[in-house]
């Protein structure tokens, strides 16, 4: 397994922790849901997070990222960063933030 993945994976189960959160496939791809909403996924030595339109990743300190575009003939999909393993120090802190903005307090 790739160490892409392997971090991904670890992701995963430090926040299947919280009620309600689980592994779960988004695109054919593994993801992790919260009462079956996904949050984020893994494709592609990736990490895919559902922030919503307004996070701003650059103040977040999120340098290298685009957004999530699976359609050829379809706009990007707004709210959802796509973060490569070269910026994997911030994938927890975004699952974690992505966790919130799906169920917020």
């Amino acid at each position: 397994m790739e160490k892409e993945q392997e971090l991904f994976e670890a992701i995963t189960k430090k926040l299947s922790r919280q009620k309600g959160v689980k592994p779960g496939r988004m695109m054919s791809a593994p993801g992790v849901t919260c009462n079956g909403k996904v949050f984020a996924f893994y494709c592609k030595k990736e990490m895919i997070f559902r922030l919503g339109k307004d996070f701003d990743a650059k103040a977040f300190g999120v340098k290298d990222w685009h957004l999530l575009n699976p359609f050829k003939n379809r706009p990007p999909m707004a709210g959802w960063f796509c973060v490569p393993y070269s910026e994997s120090k911030n994938w927890e802190e975004l699952a974690r933030r992505a966790l919130v903005a799906l169920k917020p307090s």
